[in-house]
Formats: C-alpha cells, sequence, structure tokens
C-alpha cells in the first residue's frame, strides 16, 4: 500500500509539472522559487529522516522518501530549464519542451550526457553544474543520510534485519532470498 501511495504521489508530481505555468520570464522571482525549491527538497529529506526513525518498514520508508525526493530534485530542475529556455530561446541547442526538459535533466542526472541537448548560455550551463553537484549529493550524501537512518530504526527496535516486515533476506545474508 505505501509503495502504491509513493507511486502516486511521484504521479500528482511529474501531473503538476506539465500542468505548472512555467512561460514567465526569468527574473529574481525565478531564481528565488529555485533556491525555495532547494529548500524545499532539503526539507523534505530532513521531514524524512524523522519518519524512517519513526518507521515499522524503515527500509521501505527510505526507499519510497528517496523517490519522492528524487523526483522533486528532477522536477525542480526540468522546471528552471524550461523558464530559461522561455526566457531565451538560444540557451540550448534546441527548443525545448517539457518532456525534452525532464529528458536533459535526468540525462544529466545519470550523467550519460548523450549531447543532443546541450547548454548554450551560461545561466543555463550554470544551472546545469548546480544540477551536477546537486546530483552527487543526492546520490551519495542523500542515499547515506537515508539509508542510515533506516538502519538505524531497524538497530532501535533492536531486532536484526530480518525481523522486518517484508525482508526477504536472512540475517547472515542479508542481500539472498530465503
Amino acid at each position: 500500500m505505501s509503495l502504491l501511495r509513493s507511486g502516486l504521489f511521484v504521479a500528482v508530481l511529474v501531473t503538476l509539472y506539465y500542468l505548472a505555468p512555467l512561460d514567465r520570464p526569468l527574473d529574481l522571482g525565478t531564481w528565488i522559487g529555485f533556491v525555495l525549491g532547494l529548500l524545499v527538497f532539503g526539507a523534505t529529506i530532513a521531514w524524512q529522516v524523522r519518519a524512517i526513525l519513526g518507521s515499522n518498514v524503515p527500509r521501505l520508508r527510505a526507499i519510497q522518501a528517496f523517490a519522492v525526493g528524487l523526483t522533486l530534485l528532477l522536477l525542480l530542475f526540468a522546471s528552471t530549464y524550461i523558464v530559461i529556455a522561455h526566457s531565451a530561446s538560444d540557451s540550448f541547442s534546441e527548443p525545448l519542451s517539457r518532456t525534452d526538459a525532464l529528458y536533459f535533466t535526468v540525462t544529466v542526472f545519470a550523467t550519460v550526457g548523450f549531447g543532443d541537448i546541450v547548454p548554450r548560455t551560461e545561466v543555463a550551463r550554470i544551472v546545469t553544474m548546480i544540477q551536477m553537484i546537486m546530483g552527487l549529493v543526492a546520490l551519495g550524501l542523500v542515499a547515506k543520510v537515508l539509508l542510515g537512518a533506516a538502519q538505524e530504526a531497524v538497530q532501535r527496535r533492536g531486532a536484526g534485519p530480518a525481523a522486518e516486515p517484508g525482508f526477504t533476506g536472512s540475517p547472515e545474508n542479508p542481500g539472498s532470498a530465503r
């Protein structure tokens, strides 16, 4: 049920991305919104860590938190790329639709970099560099914090990993199936 709820939340976020009015100019308000979005991402991760620590299924909760947090981060950057492309059509090597912006965001995050869409202006390149750094932070630090919170919650309960509902491994070899 909780995986379904996470999937639904991700679907709602993506739907909001496609419906949001992003055809505004690139101005101070845009940058304030971008910084606020990054702060919301950080607050979401902090809130999720607290929820993981109090959860009956902390590992599952950590996976859900990562999925929702990653979606928030990717959509924040895709939205910013759309605003940049709308304000200056030469910012990228081709015009960006919302799907193109999301595709570009995912290829940057995954460090694939096909080269079919390339940032051309200084502003677009700066935001892309920020995304690269945030992607590394998200994969490294955030994953470590979320999984560490899940591990701490399991240990705090005084039970081994096998006591967690939905766990399919053995205490001796947690990754193996029973």
